[in-house]
């Protein structure tokens, strides 16, 4: 019994339509159109509608939806979920002014982490808009970009709250 390859078009007696998305020694990872990714045995009772071999250049699932992700993260206007460091989950941040009779102001530390997140989002879409536009010259472009490394770098006082170092703001450096 040949392997079906990835891209390899099949209809399952109890599942319907379905495409071949990545290949074990045992099972086949197969995208219904009803009902989603299903994990199949290898000799389970299916039609071959159309086969492709297992030998071509392909790409599982997997690699195709990290690559999607990658992208839309990178070229949209989405942004990623960044956890908020555990010590501060259901925190709050007061601001109390000098003037004892003023009232002082609390925020719940998810929302002004919030507007943190969706800030470090806009700038990134801002910079990535700045490099890839063709009516920006060279010099105006890196001129842009050192304003927004100095941006990141006055917020990265807000980096405690991030619970991974690799999402925090990075400025120039000293």
């Amino acid at each position: 019994m040949k392997l079906l390859g990835i891209g390899s078009r099949i209809e399952h007696d109890e599942l319907g339509f379905g495409v071949v998305t990545n290949v074990t020694s045992k099972h086949y990872w197969v995208s219904f159109q009803k009902s989603g990714i299903e994990t199949i045995d290898i000799d389970d009772d299916f039609e071959v509608i159309e086969a492709c071999e297992d030998d071509v250049d392909t790409v599982s699932f997997y690699e195709v939806e990290k690559s999607l992700r990658y992208i839309l993260e990178r070229y949209s206007d989405t942004s990623q979920i960044v956890p908020l460091a555990d010590k501060f989950k259901g925190g709050k941040l007061i601001l109390e002014p000098k003037d004892t009779d003023l009232q002082s102001k609390e925020i719940p530390i998810h929302k002004f982490w919030h507007k943190i997140v969706m800030l470090r989002d806009r700038l990134r879409v801002m910079e990535q808009k700045i490099n890839s536009s063709k009516e920006l010259d060279d010099q105006l472009k890196i001129d842009l970009q050192q304003y927004i490394t100095r941006i990141y770098g006055s917020l990265t006082t807000f980096n405690v709250l991030f619970a991974s170092k690799d999402q925090q703001f990075k400025g120039t450096g000293k």
